[in-house]
Formats: structure tokens, sequence, C-alpha cells
């Protein structure tokens, strides 16, 4: 029979991290450079709220989308071009213009995500 001391608390696990100057939002969203604001709400509602290809989209997006910025944003793309495929182009299209503008700072202008901010 295996018996447990439950009497003794468990030691706190303890990371050390260094500092980085430049990059914001550690955790479990990576790093990056972009601005992060806080979410008020709930975020699972919002997420279930959205229509069932704006779910698969942010589910698969490179970063991390609110459910309400992907709506909002996708709602004016689809406004301006008055068709879903072309707003989902819209989505990618800023969604890669961002990851452009944080690979530079990340990664510096040599990175292949980097190139693509000049076009």
């Amino acid at each position: 029979m295996i018996s447990y001391n439950i009497s003794q608390p468990l030691a706190a696990a303890t990371f050390k991290t260094t500092p980085t100057k430049d990059l914001k939002m550690t955790g479990n969203c990576g790093q990056t450079s972009l601005k992060r604001k806080p979410r008020r709400g709930n975020p699972m509602q919002d997420y279930d709220c959205l229509p069932p290809d704006l779910r698969r989209w942010i589910s698969s997006a490179v970063l991390p989308w609110s459910a309400k910025s992907v709506h909002r944003t996708f709602n004016k793309a689809l406004a301006r071009t008055g068709d879903r495929t072309h707003a989902f182009g819209e989505l990618n299209r800023i969604q890669r213009k961002l990851t452009a503008k944080d690979a530079q700072k990340i990664w510096g202008s040599s990175h292949p995500d980097a190139v693509s901010s000049k076009r």
C-alpha cells in the first residue's frame, strides 16, 4: 500500500525570466511588439457568437485576434467589398501586414516575413 504525506505543502515552482526591453506580451500568446489591450466582457461568448466561417478563420489565425476585432474588421471589409471571399482576403492581408511588422522588430529585416512589409 502506498501512503502520501499530505500535511506538507508542495513547493511552488519558480522560473527565472529575463525581461526583454522592446517586446511585450510574453506568455501563451508568444512574443510580439504589437499593442495588447485589456479585454472586457466574456471572450468565449464573443467567440461563440461569431459565424462558423469566422470561427474557423480565427482558430487558424497566426496572431491572437479577439473575436470582437475580427468581427469588426470583417464587417468593414464586407461592407467595402460586398463579398465574403474578398472580406476574408482582406483579413489575411491585414494579418500578413501585422506579422511582417512584428517579424521585423523581433527577428530583424532578414526574416522572410519581414520582407513582405515592403509590398
